[in-house]
């Protein structure tokens, strides 16, 4: 069961860093870039990821390739903070589409972004505008 649509996380107006994505093969640059923008400058090269970064990583990545699979494009994704919590807004111009989680059983795999961001995140949610679908997720941020 897909949720009713859900404002945008309060507080989040800050903005760290948008990547607009045409296509499924600009979603490891996105995750490259993601990570060097939630990883504190002291973490020394190599270092294994905390768990928190890892979930944002692995959100971020699914909630896109969500919205390039299913919205229309651009996608965009906006990392936003507030205080200690950062916040990822995937963003998709086909507002009329809504969400669908249903298909976590099929037996062909995939549509697991939401079941992933739920299982991951500190609180998920969706909401449209005029123009556009917003799909957003809350984290703390790493350590």
């Amino acid at each position: 069961m897909v949720p009713e649509p859900a404002p945008r996380a309060p507080g989040f107006e800050a903005e760290v860093c948008r990547w607009v994505l045409d296509d499924a093969t600009q979603l490891q640059s996105l995750r490259a870039s993601l990570l060097e923008s939630i990883t504190p400058a002291s973490v020394p090269a190599g270092h294994a990821l905390d768990e928190t970064a890892e979930s944002m990583l692995v959100v971020a990545t699914e909630l896109a390739s969500n919205a390039l699979k299913h919205g229309l494009p651009p996608t965009i994704v906006v990392l936003r903070r507030a205080g200690p919590d950062y916040l990822i807004d995937v963003v998709d111009h086909d507002p009329a589409a809504g969400l669908d989680d249903t298909r976590q059983n099929r037996p062909t795999g995939g549509g697991l972004g939401l079941v992933l961001a739920r299982a991951l995140a500190l609180e998920v949610g969706w909401y449209t505008t005029t123009t556009t679908k917003h799909v957003w997720a809350r984290f703390n941020a790493p350590d």
